[in-house]
């Protein structure tokens, strides 16, 4: 697993000391977690080209806000997620793909603690659980 800490391991390892938030991004394989204070970029998206990777790659990525008492998930599913046309089951993929893969990184990186999807991100999530 390919760790970025941005701008740097050092200033990456302060916050988490701090107990300051992180932006973190883990690629849908969960090979890549790129991670920085949230200051540092403030969105995904920003982090993401500042790491050096294309913004436009966003969906490539699954999105986190950490802390020492968990981890928010930004619940979107790309709409061409493992190239599953039916919405049920590809929302359904990307679920369970995540916890997985989210999980992993989480401890990677030093962190046990629970995965929360915000109601304000809960849409792609709740279609899933009434269909």
């Amino acid at each position: 697993m390919n760790i970025i800490k941005y701008p740097s391991e050092a200033d990456v390892n302060e916050a988490i000391a701090e107990k300051e938030p992180l932006l973190v991004l883990i690629s849908f394989d969960g090979g890549t977690i790129i991670v920085s204070h949230i200051d540092e970029a403030m969105e995904h998206h920003i982090l993401l080209a500042k790491a050096g990777h294309e913004s436009t790659d966003i969906d490539k990525y699954f999105r986190i806000v950490l802390d020492d008492e968990g981890a928010d998930w930004t619940f979107v599913c790309p709409p061409d997620y493992k190239g599953i046309s039916d919405k049920q089951r590809r929302i359904t993929a990307f679920y369970k793909d995540g916890f997985a893969v989210i999980s992993d990184a989480l401890s990677q990186l030093g962190f046990m603690v629970g995965i929360n999807i915000p109601k304000r991100y809960r849409r792609h999530f709740d279609y899933m659980m009434t269909e």
